[in-house]
């Protein structure tokens, strides 16, 4: 898809505001709200805009425990990566996960109500995984920036 430059000024404002009117976008960078709209149609159904999502602060749900967890497998094989990515796209206290390159195989970020709740995620997904050979915490002490918006 090729986007232009109305699609990436629309993109770039509506990544952090997804409620923001059609009228208001439009009246930012010079279109009607008609062709917001048309413009915003046109970006979800090409795979642009992936989701529209509420941002929930995990402290106000009770989840004030962030850590960050390298993991390293033993077999590299693509049917193992490919299995271990699938049992982290189910674990509810995972928010992202990445294959990445470098020391780990897989960088997680987990969320949990507290330190015990961690431990039972690591004893549950990563210690009693046979392909798991190592895996290392670092607990957030802050959050600093947190968000997906892409630079635009």
């Amino acid at each position: 898809m090729i986007l232009d430059n109305f699609d990436l000024a629309i993109l770039a404002r509506y990544q952090h505001d997804t409620l923001k009117p059609a009228k208001t976008l439009g009246e930012a960078i010079g279109l009607s709200p008609a062709a917001v709209q048309r413009r915003l149609k046109r970006l979800r159904e090409g795979g642009v805009i992936s989701a529209e999502i509420a941002v929930v602060s995990p402290d106000a749900v009770g989840l004030p425990v962030t850590c960050i967890v390298n993991v390293d497998l033993d077999r590299e094989r693509s049917s193992d990566l490919d299995r271990f990515g699938r049992k982290m796209a189910t674990c509810a206290e995972v928010q992202q996960c990445y294959y990445v390159t470098g020391v780990a195989d897989f960088v997680l970020v987990v969320v949990t109500a507290d330190m015990r709740r961690y431990e039972t995620f690591t004893r549950e997904h990563l210690l009693d995984d046979p392909n798991v050979k190592s895996f290392t915490t670092m607990v957030v002490l802050d959050r600093m920036k947190v968000g997906l918006a892409v630079p635009l």
